[in-house]
C-alpha cells in the first residue's frame, strides 16, 4: 500500500502536462489535481488515525485500501476536470486511512526491536524507492499508453494487495465508538488547510484582489490556530500537543514537513516547466 501510495503521487506529477492538455485545465486548475490529494491526506490522515484506535488498524486498512483502488479506477476514466479532482480527494481520503495505520501495524507485527528496525527499514526504502521509481514509472507511462494508466495501474495492485492484507493480517477489535473522537478538531484542520490552499492558487488568477487573498488567508491561519487551541483543551485529541516538548521530536517533525514540501513542491514545479516548454 505504501508503495501504491508513494509511486501514484510521483506518477501522477509526471503525467501533469499531458493531463493538463487533453483535459483543458488552467494553470491554477491543474494544482488541484495535486491538491485535492494532499487536503484530503493531511487533513485527515489524523482522525484516520484515531478511527484505527476506534474500530481496529486491519478495519480501517482494509477500508482505506479499498478506496484508493476504487478512487484511482474513478481517476483513470474521467474525462473532466470535475471528476478527475473528486477521484483525487478520494484518492487522498484511502490513503489516510491505510497509512494512518500502517506503522501501528508494523509494530503490532514485529514487537522484538530487531524485527521491528528491518520492517522499518524495508518501509524506509519502499517509500523513496518509489518516488524514484515513480518519476521513472510515470514518463513511460504517459508515452506509452496513455496518463489514465497512471491511474488504472493502481488497480490491480490494489486488488492484489487487499486479497493478502484479508488473508495474513490478524484482525483487531480496537477500543471502540464509544472512547470517541475529536471531530470538531478534523473539521478545523481540514477546513484550515482548505482554505490555506485555495487561498495560495487562486492568489496567481488576475481576477483575485490582494484584499481577498489577504481575507481568506486570516480566515485560514484562523481556522488552524483554533484547531491547536481545540487540541490543547479536548479530552481525546487528534494530535497531543505534549509530544512537540521534547526538542527532537519537534526537530525532526520540522525537517520531515520542510522534506516533503520541497519535494512535492520540486516535483509539480518540474511539471509546469516542462508544460511550459511543450508550448
Amino acid at each position: 500500500m505504501q508503495l501504491m501510495i508513494i509511486l501514484d503521487g510521483t506518477v501522477v506529477t509526471v503525467a501533469l502536462p499531458t493531463i493538463q492538455n487533453e483535459l483543458g485545465f488552467s494553470q491554477a486548475g491543474l494544482a488541484w489535481v495535486m491538491n485535492a490529494y494532499l487536503i484530503a491526506f493531511a487533513g485527515l490522515l489524523l482522525l484516520a488515525g484515531r478511527f484505527g484506535d476506534l474500530l481496529g488498524s486491519k478495519r480501517i486498512f482494509l477500508a482505506g485500501l479499498s478506496l484508493f483502488t476504487a478512487a484511482s479506477l474513478l481517476c483513470g476514466v474521467a474525462n473532466g476536470p470535475e471528476l478527475l479532482i473528486a477521484g483525487r480527494f478520494l484518492q487522498g481520503l484511502g490513503g489516510a486511512l491505510a497509512s494512518a495505520v500502517i506503522l501501528g501495524m508494523i509494530v503490532g507485527l514485529y514487537p522484538a526491536p530487531a524485527e521491528q528496525a528491518r520492517a522499518m527499514g524495508v518501509y524506509g526504502f519502499v517509500s523513496a524507492g518509489g518516488a524514484s521509481i515513480g518519476l521513472i514509472a510515470g514518463g513511460v507511462i504517459t508515452q506509452t499508453v496513455g496518463w489514465h494508466w497512471a491511474f488504472l495501474i493502481n488497480v490491480p495492485i490494489g486488488g492484489v494487495a487487499l486479497a493478502l492484507a484479508v488473508r495474513l493480517l490478524a484482525s483487531d477489535r480496537g477500543i471502540g465508538l464509544g472512547s470517541g473522537a475529536d471531530i470538531a478538531g478534523a473539521v478545523l484542520v481540514t477546513t484550515g488547510l482548505s482554505l490555506a490552499v485555495y487561498t495560495i492558487v487562486q492568489s496567481a488568477e488576475p481576477s483575485v484582489t490582494a484584499g481577498k487573498t489577504l481575507a481568506q488567508g486570516a480566515v485560514a491561519l484562523g481556522l488552524l490556530v483554533a484547531f491547536v487551541i481545540r487540541q490543547a483543551r479536548a479530552s481525546q485529541p487528534l494530535l497531543a500537543l505534549r509530544i512537540f516538548r521534547r526538542r527532537s521530536i519537534s526537530a525532526a517533525n520540522g525537517i520531515v514537513i520542510l522534506i516533503f514540501a520541497g519535494g512535492f513542491g520540486f516535483q509539480f514545479m518540474t511539471a509546469l516547466s516542462a508544460a511550459g516548454a511543450r508550448v
